[in-house]
C-alpha cells in the first residue's frame, strides 16, 4: 500500500514523514515516451479500462530521470544466468534487486523517515518491561481507530479509489486517524498507492517483489530518489490536494502524532506511550506493508489481473480485510475486497454499517458484467 508532492514551507516538518512521505520534484527530467505500453490505472469506475499514459487520468505527463543510476540499479540478470532468485516459498522471481541500504547516497528525507521507522521499532522493545492491561487495551483501540478506520476506510478505499462518499465531515475525521498511524499524510499516501496500481509490478511500480521481497516490505521507503526517478511529478492527486483540509494536513503532519504520543504519556506514562504510539505503531506498520509484499508473494489468483496481486487470508485477518489483494487489483473501485462470503473483510462490514444508518453512500461494488470479464476462463 510514497509519495510525491511538492515542497512545503516548513521543511523541518516536512522531512520527517514515514511510510508515505512527499518527495522532491526533478529538476532535470524529460518526459516519458509517447510510446510507451499501455499500463492498468485505478480510475474509480467498473470498466477498469487498460489506458495509455497519453490519456491517464491522474497524470498529464509522465516524467523519469535520465540518470543513469536508475537503469543500473533496476538493471536485470545478465542473459546468461540459467533463471532468476525465487522468493522463498513463492513462484515470483527477483528480476531487478535494487541496493538501498549501501552504495548510494543518503538525503535528508530518506534518513527523515528511516529515524522515524527506527525509532518506533527501538520503543517497542520496552513493551515487556512495562506491559500492563490499560496500556494493551489503548493500543488496541488505536490499532482499530487508526488501522481500520485510518488507513484501509480513509486513506485507502474512501480518498485513493473513492469506493464510497461519506460526509465532509466524517471523511476529515477519518482521514484524520489515519494521520495519526504515522504513515504520511493523505496526499502522499494516496498519490503513491494509485502510482502502485497504474505501474502495478513494472519497473515504475514504487514497491514490487520483483526488485526484492525486503525492498517491497519497507526498504523502498528510504530510498526517495527511486521513487521520484519512476513515477516522477504527483499529478494524480488534485483532487486532494484542491481541499484546504488535506493541505493543512501535509504542511503540519508530524505534529499530530507528536500531540497524541504527548497525551497519552500523560494519560498514563511511559507504559501507555510505548504501547500506545511504538508497539501500535510498528504493529500496524507491517501489517500495512505486508499488502505490498506477502500479498504480491504468497497466495492465490482468483482473476486475471496480469500482475502479482495474490489473496492472501492471514494477511486479510490482520489488516481487515486489506489481504483479498487479488480481489482488489480485479476491482480497483470496489468497497468490498473480500467478495465472497467466507473472506472476512472488517473495513467491509464497517462501510456496510455506514451505508444503512446513512452516513456512506454511492458503494461501489463489481458488476456481473466485470466479474466474467476478468475471469481466467474468459
Amino acid at each position: 500500500m510514497a509519495l510525491i508532492t511538492s515542497q512545503t514551507k516548513n521543511p523541518i516538518l516536512h522531512n520527517f514523514t514515514t511510510f508515505h512521505r512527499s518527495i522532491p520534484r526533478l529538476t532535470n527530467s524529460e518526459s516519458f515516451s509517447n510510446n510507451a505500453r499501455a499500463l492498468k490505472v485505478s480510475n474509480f469506475n467498473s470498466n477498469s479500462n487498460k489506458l495509455s499514459l497519453r490519456t491517464n487520468p491522474f497524470r498529464t505527463v509522465p516524467v523519469i530521470s535520465a540518470n543513469a543510476a536508475l537503469t543500473e540499479a533496476l538493471e536485470p540478470a545478465e542473459e546468461g544466468n540459467a533463471k532468476y532468485r525465487r522468493i522463498l516459498l513463492s513462484d515470483v522471481e527477483v528480476k531487478r534487486e535494487r541496493r538501498v541500504f549501501f552504495g548510494r547516497k543518503w538525503n535528508s528525507l530518506d534518513l527523515g523517515t528511516a529515524g522515524v521507522v527506527l525509532a518506533m521499532h527501538m520503543l517497542s522493545l520496552f513493551a515487556p518491561f512495562c506491559f500492563n492491561w490499560r496500556a494493551f487495551w489503548v493500543a488496541m483501540a488505536l490499532y482499530v481507530v487508526t488501522g481500520l478506520f485510518g488507513i484501509t476506510l480513509s486513506f485507502h478505499r474512501n480518498l485513493s479509489h473513492r469506493s464510497f462518499k461519506l460526509p465532509k465531515w466524517l471523511e476529515y475525521l477519518f482521514a484524520y486517524c489515519g494521520v495519526l498511524a504515522l504513515q504520511g499524510n493523505p496526499i502522499d499516501w494516496v498519490s503513491t498507492h494509485r502510482y502502485h496500481h497504474q505501474f502495478c509490478d513494472s519497473e515504475r511500480d514504487p514497491h514490487s517483489p520483483t526488485e526484492g521481497f525486503w525492498f517491497s516490505h519497507m526498504s523502498w521507503l528510504f530510498d526517495t530518489k527511486s521513487v521520484v526517478e519512476r513515477c516522477g511529478e504527483p499529478n494524480n492527486v488534485g483532487d486532494l490536494d484542491k481541499q484546504y483540509f488535506y493541505r493543512f494536513l501535509r504542511s503540519t503532519y508530524i505534529l499530530h502524532p507528536l500531540a497524541l504520543g504527548g497525551l497519552l504519556y500523560a494519560m498514563g506514562g511511559f507504559p501507555f506511550l510505548v504501547w500506545g504510539m511504538g508497539m501500535r505503531i510498528v504493529w500496524v506498520y507491517h501489517i500495512t506493508w505486508l499488502v505490498n509484499s506477502a500479498c504480491h508473494v504468497w497466495g492465490k489468483q482468483a482473476w486475471n489481473t496480469k500482475d502479482l496481486s495474490r489473496n492472501n487470508w492471514w494477511v486479510a485477518v490482520l489488516a481487515f480485510g486489506e489481504g483479498w489483494h487479488n480481489n482488489h487489483h480485479a476491482f480497483e473501485y470496489s468497497a468490498r475486497h473480500g467478495l465472497e462470503w467466507w473472506q472476512v473483510d472488517m473495513t467491509w462490514y464497517a462501510v456496510r454499517f455506514l451505508q444503512l444508518i446513512g452516513l456512506a453512500s454511492e458503494v461501489k461494488l463489481p458488476s456481473q458484467a466485470h466479474r466474467l470479464r476478468m475471469a481466467f476462463n474468459n
